[in-house]
Parts: structure tokens; sequence; C-alpha cells
């Protein structure tokens, strides 16, 4: 049986100002393509399918677009998707009725029993969670246990750890999140036949797990969502996850796998191999994974690679020469410039150097050119309430340019200052 494995969509992504939507529509398109080519039969979406909670009608109509191809392409395509942290639970499992006709499933939430559920009642929930994956024949090759983003209200209470604040806290998340998954391993014990595998989804934060600073929204606060690799059983064939955009092994595993996102999500992650993963399983096991690239629609520059003064900067974006191509298909760019003191014509310096060069403009990164170690920096002297009560504006403000880059404002620069605090004053 082929199964194959993709997370963090964020359909609806925008990159600073850019729409992101013509991106996403050349992945889907791929992706149709490789679930045709490779007759896969289950397509897992491990969370994040949107960018925000409340998705704008052109990423929703995209997705339900792609479903509706993928399923004419692949009739024996089955779907199984979860709630990531940027979705809304409820939001993905509205449609929940329509997408069984297309053999999809979308799990948004677990939903904690009620404190004296009885055990039936809490299997109950537990079971909506367990789904049956069949092979192009017809028969039942796997189970999926489809576990989505979880909070810690949607955690069981464990005997033993209170929800407290600290250390507490953590174990509380982290023995919720093992109990859960426990019960689901057990509760899916009773449903399977011998040489049927077990596959398990998760939209969570591993531990070890390499994160995109620029791009991904910390889970739980306190350090409780890096979880332990233990909390997969051995059993489990493969574990299918979503939430870090690296695609990568956790603890080394290759049963245990982020796919990672399918484009790059901010400039932290030019470099990241841009994948989706097809699993083989053969009985209960796992035969092979082979991870398939993404072909990039759009790249993301960043010049220089290091950032560089003003003047090397603007000569390279004068010299940058790139072929023709449609605005949706124009790379973004990231400038990267290394100041001395501020350029208030900065951005217009920029912008006439790329003038008519076929590239979009995300932003410009602007670090200073020397480091002041704390051993060398001048401290910013301590003022009194009343001193500071005493000082003239353009005192103020040189006292923290001084403080700030170790010298005198350049004389423009005092004059633009003195401009405009005479037309602060002059509106009051």
């Amino acid at each position: 049986m082929k199964i194959l494995h993709t997370s963090d969509w964020h359909l609806g992504q925008t990159l600073h100002q850019y729409e992101r939507g013509y991106e996403h529509a050349r992945f889907l398109d791929w992706l149709l393509d490789q679930l045709e080519a490779e007759q896969v039969e289950a397509l897992l979406i491990a969370g994040d399918l949107f960018d925000h909670t409340n998705p704008s009608a052109a990423s929703q109509r995209q997705l339900y677009h792609f479903l509706t191809q993928a399923r004419a392409r692949v009739p024996q395509l089955a779907i199984v998707m979860i709630a990531g942290n940027h979705d809304s639970p409820g939001r993905i499992e509205a449609p929940g009725p329509l997408l069984s006709l297309f053999d999809a499933s979308a799990i948004g939430a677990v939903g904690r029993p009620a404190d004296g559920a009885s055990d039936e009642d809490s299997a109950a929930q537990l079971d909506r969670l367990i789904l049956p994956l069949k092979d192009r024949s017809g028969a039942v090759a796997a189970w999926c246990i489809a576990m989505p983003f979880l909070r810690p209200a949607d955690l069981p209470r464990v005997a033993g750890n209170d929800s407290g604040s600290g250390t507490e806290a953590v174990d509380s998340y982290q023995a919720g999140m093992a109990q859960l998954y426990r019960q689901a391993w057990q509760q899916v014990q009773d449903r399977r036949q011998p040489g049927q595998a077990v596959v398990a989804m998760g939209h969570c934060h591993m531990r070890g797990g390499q994160v995109s600073e620029e791009s991904e929204r910390r889970l739980v606060i306190g350090g409780a969502e890096a979880l332990p690799s233990a909390l997969f059983d051995p059993g489990i064939a493969y574990v299918a996850l979503g939430h870090l955009h690296l695609a990568q092994r956790v603890g080394g595993d290759p049963t245990r796998r982020y796919c990672g996102s399918p484009l790059p999500l901010s400039f932290s992650e030019v470099d990241y191999p841009h994948q989706v993963l097809l699993v083989e399983l053969s009985g209960e096991a796992v035969a092979e994974v082979r991870e398939l690239r993404i072909p990039r629609a759009v790249e993301l520059m960043r010049l220089p690679r290091q950032p560089a003064p003003l003047e090397q900067v603007l000569a390279e974006l004068e010299a940058l020469e790139l072929p023709q191509r449609p605005e949706a298909e124009q790379p973004y760019l990231l400038v990267r410039v290394q100041l001395d003191q501020p350029e208030p014509g900065l951005r217009a310096s920029v912008e006439a150097a790329l003038a008519g060069k076929p590239v979009r403009l995300v932003r410009i990164e602007t670090s200073r050119a020397r480091a002041i170690e704390p051993a060398e920096a001048n401290p910013a002297p301590r003022v009194s309430v009343e001193e500071l009560a005493m000082l003239e504006p353009a005192d103020l403000f040189g006292r923290l340019y001084r403080h700030r880059f170790g010298n005198e404002p350049a004389p423009e620069l005092a004059r633009a200052f003195d401009e405009l605090l005479v037309q602060a004053q002059g509106a009051t």
C-alpha cells in the first residue's frame, strides 16, 4: 500500500505584502500529478492546511478544488486531514459530511471527556480518530490514528500531574499527550487484523526538532511542546508529523518523520529541501520511504548573501540580470544592507537600483557595520526624571544617537530632525 505524507501547506499565506496563491496552485498541480503517477492509495495532510484560522474564500476554494480533482484523477484515493495550530478545528470539520462523499476525513479536535465520563464515552471520542485505510482492491490494509493539534485544554487529566505552572505544566501536558496516544493505540488493537499496519498522524513539536524561527508559531508556552519520541508505540509502523517546516527525522528514525512545508514560508527557509514523502507499506511494516522533491515555482533571493555596505549592495543590484517573467513568477528579494549610520533615503536608493528589473522587493534588512562590544560601548548616562524634563528634544535625540551608533549624527540628519520638530510644534 502506498501512502503520501504532506503537511503545512499554509494556504492563504502572504510573504509580507505578496499573496502566494500562484505558488500554492503550482504545488497542488504537481501533487496531483504525483498522486496519479504513483497510484497513491492514501494522502495524509498533517495539519496547517491554512495559514489563518479564518482563511480567505480563495484559499478555501483552492483546497476543495484540489480535493475534487484528486478524487477524480485517483478514484481509489483516501484523504485524511488533521487540524494544525494555524487551523480552526471547527472550520476544518464543518464540511465533513460532504468530504465523506470523496472518501476524505477531516479531524479538527479531540475534545476532552467530561469529568466522570464513562469508559464507553471516552472510547467513542477516540474512535472517530481511528480511520481504516484501504488498498486499491478495497480491502483494509492499514489503520490511521489521526491526532490533530492538541492544546492543554484538549488533554485528559493524568493522576499525579497538576496543571499548574512551570515544570508541573510541562509534565501535565506531556503526560496527557502520552496517555491520549496510548489510549488510541490500545483502541486500534481491537480493530486491526493481522497483517494490517498502523500509521499515526500528529501536529506537534518533537524534542530536538529544528525550528524555523521566522514562520513557525510556538505551540505551548513554557517549552511543553517539545515531546519525546517515546510518545509513539514501537508497534506504529509510520508516524506522519506536521508543524516543523524543515523535513527531518525524529531521533534519526526513518519511520518517524516531518515531511516539511511544500514551499519556503520565509527567507529563513530558502535552503530547505521541500518535499513530500511516499511511504510504501508491506504488511505491518514500512518497506520504503521515498522523498519526492517539490519544484520551486518562485525563487526567494537574498542579496547579498551576507550584509554589505550600501555602495556595494547598490552596485550588485544594478548589475543584477534576470530573465523576463510574468509578475506572479518574479523572484522575491530580500536586500541586506550594513549601515554605520541611518540612511533616510535607503529604500528610494534600493528601488532606483532595481528599476525595471523583474523582481519583487519584499524587505530591506539592515544591520550595523560594527557591533560595539559591551566592554567598549559607552553606557547610557543615567538621567533622573527631573533632568529628563529639562532636556531639549534635540539634546535627547543626540544622546540617543551617540549611545546607539557611537558617533555624532550627520549634519543633514540633525537638520532633518530640527525640521520635523518645527513641524510637530506647529501642529500643536
